[in-house]
């Protein structure tokens, strides 16, 4: 499961307004109190609230701390919507007319009715409340996030609503990451792209809440009526000018229990932070070494560590001769634990030098027999057989292999771990602190109380930390030597002992007639994906009784998130498991970033033996109008359908996820084949209300590369059950030579609330890359990567 969480995006600003400078809000007219109010409104505040579904309470504490807690009604499914204007027309290479939704045959899928990530909203409502946001005396506006940071923006995105709400400056806003909070229950889990969609009411009412409460300290202060003040750059502003910061009316803002004016968050056309491109207000201290991962904590007492492997996956250690290792400068202790030897040293180099002079023998893994043929058969002989059979109608088959692929994270895994005989203390980027802080108590042996999980940023992930396998390593080792740790994952090991996102086989079929799609079957059979990360906790809190329905958890996942976009006859999807003892994970766009690739590819092939255009035939049959927009727009955008040389040529990919859909088209010269270079993209996306363009446009060309990189580059082999690829030298990810030296993104304009950015473009991305290839080169590619 992919990170999550992702910038979520809004309108563009007029071209005529100046764009804030990096990292600044716009300059902000003051805001007269009774600009909250709708216009119907009411003068019973109680009542207000209650329509604008918002309920907010003040906290005990010496200085202005407000919780606030979002309807239901916040998270109910979201219905098609579209994007402001009509469609635009299609472009000229798109002939065929769209065709009416009635003249089409299609049944809606799972996803279509509710979501995964609504899901998740329903989930974590019951504890929307515990959101806590804090205004210091020193005039510090403080929302601790129960969610992870790991690249994607979301602190920015965050402080963005919060100082919109508060009318406070961006500067005066942070967000630190909360420390696991087991009272939050499944309202600390970073992925599935919902963070802003859960966050989104909560964020804005607490803020909004807070903001009354220093307008009504101020009005008591300066006997005033509260309705003629004005806040604006963190300050109550009185109509004879006097002024008073939020820092210096937080202690009687903490005394106030009903506010004077509403609590209610601003409408969309009062905004003027939200919806404009806002740098990350944590730029500055990651390019100067202020901002602190895991690595860069000096815990007192933590020691450089690392760990010696087994040679093939989940392989045993069968002996072990350390004397050599010990002898050797800096080396403070050797000691076993399940997963391999661990060698602590004064520093890293000391520790990996001393790992290296080990001698070790390894018992082999439970799939040390098995290397890509084999797993490729056990995927293809799991798939149940198609419903239909071609007998009397035409058909189009696929079939689709998918390799193994790496997280690779830019940053290792780090973790420090202290634990004591009656308490531990772990600092980890986890996306699921609840869920590690259990097994860690678990393992150890203690309450869940005694153990402390610190939350710390971490350098990108794509699911990765969702897992948690080094915070328990590094929990062991330091039980055993009884001392501080901080174990480092190297690039090696994790790409061949970490998680991946599963291999998988795909057969597809559809059957057509009288130019129509008359049913189309996918069976999708992968390794199975772990989803031991309390998600299906989560699911079960929403309602979904998996061991009712008879479930599982990755079927359930898989239902959530699934959905073919387009009027296709008669759809079924089924999902095949086969259980091997290998590592894995969710890997950003989980499932849907093979099935929905498959899907797309298909949709170019049944445009050709419909004789039809490939864009024209996808915008005929998509069910949403605001699917249509965005496929129209990059169509117009990229030219699609002129003409190019031979060995170029364009593709496209759509996709409709998380409350949101996106569109890619691409260029690709594959001149040569074993060197395709894509030289362009354009990219349309519809996520409902933007909170920061310049994050989204950063998370839709993070799924470019992704794209480009796993259709064309990037995979992992398995050889004798051990993974061929041991760093960036062997795992052909995309390098700058690699990557489009043209992109543009057209965000289009809000059409409802916050929907999901981070895995949304994937998809798209991927399926761009692969048509475009296929079309330049004549060829259909069925194995991916291509050059693998």
């Amino acid at each position: 499961m992919p990170p999550t969480g992702p910038d979520p995006a809004a309108e563009q600003p007029p071209a005529s307004e100046p764009r804030p400078a990096a990292g600044q809000p716009p300059a902000v007219e003051p805001r007269p109190v009774t600009e909250q109010l709708p216009a119907d409104a009411n003068a019973d505040t109680d009542a207000r609230t209650d329509r604008r579904r918002f309920l907010t309470y003040l906290l005990a504490a010496p200085t202005l701390t407000v919780g606030a807690r979002a309807g239901l009604d916040a998270v109910a499914p979201t219905t098609a919507r579209a994007a402001g204007a009509a469609p635009a027309p299609a472009p000229p290479a798109a002939t065929a007319p769209p065709a009416a939704p009635s003249q089409l045959l299609g049944l809606p899928g799972i996803p279509d009715i509710v979501d995964l990530g609504q899901a998740l909203q329903v989930a974590g409502l019951p504890t929307a409340h515990l959101l806590v946001l804090e205004i210091t005396t020193a005039g510090r506006a403080v929302l601790h996030l129960p969610r992870l940071e790991v690249g994607q923006g979301l602190t920015t995105t965050v402080a963005m609503m919060v100082a919109e709400e508060l009318d406070a400056r961006l500067t005066d806003v942070d967000v630190p990451l909360s420390d696991s909070r087991p009272d939050l229950l499944f309202n600390q889990l970073t992925g599935a792209s919902n963070s802003v969609r859960t966050l989104y009411d909560p964020v804005r009412g607490a803020a909004a809440a807070a903001r009354a409460r220093l307008v009504t300290a101020a009005a008591r202060r300066w006997s005033l009526p509260a309705d003629t003040l004005r806040t604006a750059d963190s300050a109550v502003t009185a109509p004879d000018g006097r002024r008073a910061g939020y820092g210096e009316l937080a202690a009687e803002a903490a005394a106030v229990v009903v506010p004077a004016v509403p609590a209610t968050p601003k409408p969309a056309e009062q905004r003027r932070v939200i919806g404009r491109p806002t740098g990350r207000i944590d730029a500055r201290d990651i390019v100067t070494g202020r901002a602190k991962y895991a690595g860069d904590l000096a815990v007192p007492g933590a020691v450089p560590t690392v760990v010696a492997r087994p040679t093939t996956i989940n392989g045993t250690l069968a002996s072990l001769d350390a004397s050599a290792a010990r002898a050797m400068p800096g080396v403070l202790a050797v000691v076993t634990v399940p997963t391999g030897v661990a060698v602590l040293a004064e520093t890293f180099d000391q520790a990996l030098k001393a790992r290296d002079a080990l001698r070790t023998t390894w018992n082999p893994g439970p799939v040390a027999a098995l290397s890509d043929p084999d797993i490729r058969g056990k995927l293809r002989a799991a798939h149940a057989p198609f419903l239909i059979p071609p007998l009397l109608t035409q058909y189009v088959d696929g079939e689709f292999d998918f390799a193994f692929v790496n997280h690779a994270p830019m940053e290792v895994l780090t973790a420090i771990a202290d634990v004591r005989p009656n308490r531990a203390e772990i600092w980890f980027a986890a996306q699921t602190p609840i869920v590690a802080q259990q097994t860690l108590a678990a393992e150890l042996g203690l309450p869940q109380d005694a153990v402390t999980v610190h939350v710390v940023r971490g350098g990108g992930s794509f699911g990765r930390r969702l897992f948690y396998d080094a915070a328990v390593e590094a929990a062991r080792i330091s039980r055993a030597a009884g001392r501080p740790v901080k174990l480092m994952w190297t690039r090696n090991d994790d790409m061949r002992h970490g998680r991946m996102r599963p291999a998988s086989h795909h057969r597809v079929r559809a059957t057509y007639g009288l130019g129509q799609v008359l049913s189309y079957e996918h069976r999708a059979a992968t390794v199975t994906t772990d989803f031991g990360h309390g998600l299906g906790e989560a699911l079960t809190a929403a309602g979904f009784q998996l061991s009712v329905a008879g479930l599982s958890l990755a079927q359930a996942f898989f239902l959530l998130s699934q959905s073919n976009p387009y009027s296709v006859g008669v759809p079924t999807q089924l999902l095949a498991e086969v259980p091997l003892k290998i590592p894995t994970g969710s890997w950003r766009s989980v499932y849907s970033g093979t099935v929905r690739v498959a899907d797309e590819i298909m949709m170019d092939e049944l445009a050709r033996r419909l004789g039809q255009d490939p864009v024209a035939f996808r915008r005929a049959r998509l069910r949403e109008p605001a699917g249509r927009a965005v496929l129209d727009t990059v169509a117009r955008a990229g030219g699609w359908g002129r003409a190019m040389p031979a060995g170029q040529a364009q593709g496209i990919g759509y996709h409709a996820e998380n409350g949101g859909r996106a569109a890619y088209l691409v260029e690709i010269d594959a001149t040569d084949p074993k060197q395709p270079r894509v030289t362009k993209a354009m990219i349309a996306a519809d996520v409902g209300t933007v909170i920061n363009p310049t994050g989204l446009e950063a998370q839709l060309t993070g799924a470019l590369i992704d794209g480009i990189s796993v259709i064309l580059q990037a995979g992992n082999h398995i050889d004798r059950g051990a993974v061929r690829e041991g760093s960036f030298g062997d795992f052909h990810y995309a390098r700058q030579r690699h990557t489009p030296p043209v992109v543009e993104i057209h965000l289009l304009p809000p059409s409802g609330p916050p929907g999901g950015a981070g895995e949304l473009g994937v998809p798209a991305a991927s399926a761009a890359v692969a048509n475009a290839y296929a079309r330049a080169t004549g060829t259909s590619p069925r194995s991916f990567p291509i050059n693998f």
